[in-house]
Order: C-alpha cells, then structure tokens, then sequence
C-alpha cells in the first residue's frame, strides 16, 4: 500500500497537487482508527515524505479550534503547536498524559517530514522537471514564513508547555519531557 500511495503521488505533474488530494481521500479513515499503535504504523511507514506532510498538517488543521488556511511552513506547524488540542476521537481510556505524548510525537514527525521532503523544492517538482533542478545545482526555496527567530519558537513552546502543565500538572512523565526537547 505504502509503495502504491508514494508512486501514486509521483505519476502527477504536481506532486504537491496529488499528494492533497490522496490525503484528502485517506484523512478521514485515518480519524477512524482506534489504536495510536495502528496510526503511528500507518504514519511512520508512509514512504512518501510529501503525503505524510500532508496527512499530517489535516490531522493538526482537524484538532485546531481556529484551522489556519495559510501554506505549510515552519510557521505553520508553530500555529498548530499555539492552537492545536488533543483529538477528541482518539480520547479512549488512555491516559491524558499519553494523548499529549502522541500529539508530541506527530508534531515532531510533521517537523521532520517537513524538513526533509517539501523544504527541498526539487522534492515538490515532477520526476521529469527534477532531475534537471538536480544537474542544475539547485537550491531550494525557502518561503517567507520559514524565516522564524529562535525568540519565537522559545515563546511557542513556553505557551505550549504551560497549556500542558494546565492539563497534566507537575512534574511531566520522562517520555513527555524527552519528546519536548526534542521538538525544540
């Protein structure tokens, strides 16, 4: 399935344009699975970089109270780290700490798949269009709202953090403590 979806998303003229729309297609049965295990399997075994960006960036878009309609950046994924709440499908009998740790984890995976896949501009481009972007030497654009200081994402997460302590209290759980240095 994962090689299928990761050529199905290459067939396009526009990556980009085909990634959104077999996301689209996928997002919602990816709010229908019960277990975080069966979800992080899905997301983490995705190979294309570009579609799990995506899934990704709807599973944040669907938890924030106020969605942002602006492109994906790392502008982007501060909002969703300001706005986003834990998914109230996926609030089964697990415990609070456990559903932050999981909204942890796909915060970090959007970061890393979109570090790796839709900031090298060659990666948005078609087979065809990318290999010549490869002989050329090209270097990738970054957009406008990737231009983000080390005092705003300070401030982020300090928001971020107090939300959580609000919610899990003191002192978080080693595997909570871990993801957030991680993340920033």
């Amino acid at each position: 399935l994962q090689r299928m979806l990761s050529m199905a998303v290459e067939v396009d003229r526009s990556p980009t344009c085909s990634s959104r729309k077999i996301a689209d297609d996928i997002f919602p049965y990816i709010l229908n699975i019960p277990l975080r295990s069966q979800r992080e399997a899905l997301l983490n075994t995705t190979e294309s970089q570009l579609l799990r960006c995506r899934l990704l960036e709807l599973l944040f878009q669907h938890s924030c109270d106020v969605p942002t309609t602006s492109s994906m950046s790392l502008d982007k994924i501060l909002y969703f780290l300001s706005h986003s709440s834990v998914l109230p499908q996926f609030q089964d009998e697990t415990a609070t700490w456990q559903r932050w740790d999981e909204m942890l984890q796909y915060l970090s995976l959007l970061l890393l798949s979109y570090q790796t896949f839709p900031l090298a501009d060659h990666l948005r481009s078609s087979l065809s269009d990318r290999m010549d972007l490869i002989v050329q030497k090209a270097k990738p654009r970054l957009q406008d709202s990737d231009d983000i200081s080390q005092l705003d994402v300070q401030l982020k997460m300090n928001d971020f953090i107090s939300r959580m302590q609000e919610a899990l209290g003191q002192p978080f759980p080693p595997q909570i403590q871990e993801k957030l240095f991680m993340l920033q």
